[in-house]
């Protein structure tokens, strides 16, 4: 077996449940946003009474938090990561509820001070709004449009450009900073503070393509190693020739308040 297929396998050979990206150590990198998502996460959570984080994953990023609020509620969509959220979550006492990503939040009207989200595949703004409680805050971290677009269009060719335009106080993962705004306020939400930045990526071999277009499932719809074996290869030749393949993550963080 040559050294590529060795490395399509490493990377096909990874487990892809959770948000952990500890494997990626000395394999890929990515530049993290000046404003310190997981820093003000802690500090909204170590002051709200109850807490939501939508789309948690396995709950990795929400149980780095030093203190909990007495009441802590979190979702995700996906089986796999569902199981991994309750046992990583479990020492906050914190309920793991399965739902959909795009269906109706399973919490009764203002529930909650604060709700949160790192990297939300789809944000029903409504929703949001519906189980804040009056005066409460949305504070979120978002996947901007264009992300990683490098290794979109080296996959899959020029891909159409133009914002994702709101549409029923829905945004989804890779719409613009003007559609999350819009669809935010649309829903009856004041949005109070934004920030946007572009950040370096780099994968140092195909074993890291492999895993992170597996995880990371909208960069490359429906990828599998067989349908883009040919351009995998292209881009393993040209990472042994040239280094690091380089993309960018653009990313936003979005604060919002439910009006009085």
């Amino acid at each position: 077996m040559g050294a590529f297929e060795q490395l399509v396998a490493e990377g096909q050979a990874v487990p892809t449940a959770g948000w952990d990206f500890s494997w990626f150590a000395g394999r890929a990198s990515e530049q993290r946003p000046s404003w310190g998502y997981a820093r003000l996460l802690a500090e909204r959570m170590a002051r709200a009474t109850a807490g939501l984080d939508i789309q948690t994953g396995g709950g990795e990023v929400l149980a780095s938090v030093p203190v909990a609020p007495p009441v802590l509620a979190a979702t995700e969509s996906w089986a796999p990561n569902i199981a991994i959220a309750r046992r990583t979550l479990a020492k906050f006492g914190a309920t793991v509820v399965e739902a959909e990503d795009a269906s109706d939040l399973p919490f009764a009207e203002q529930s909650f001070d604060l709700v949160v989200s790192r990297h939300p595949v789809v944000t029903r703004w409504d929703e949001v709004r519906r189980v804040l409680r009056t005066g409460g805050v949305y504070l979120a971290q978002h996947v901007g449009a264009g992300s990683v677009r490098e290794l979109t269009e080296f996959m899959m060719g020029p891909q159409p450009t133009g914002a994702r335009l709101p549409s029923a106080a829905t945004t989804y993962s890779g719409s613009s900073t003007f559609a999350a705004i819009a669809a935010a306020e649309e829903a009856g939400l004041d949005v109070v503070d934004v920030r946007q930045e572009a950040l370096r990526m780099e994968f140092h071999d195909i074993a890291a393509v492999v895993h992170f277009l597996r995880k990371v499932i909208w960069i490359v719809p429906g990828f599998t190693v067989d349908a883009y074996r040919g351009r995998l290869a292209e881009l393993h030749s040209f990472i042994e020739r040239h280094g690091p393949f380089v993309a960018h993550s653009q990313r936003f963080l979005i604060e919002a308040h439910r009006r009085s």
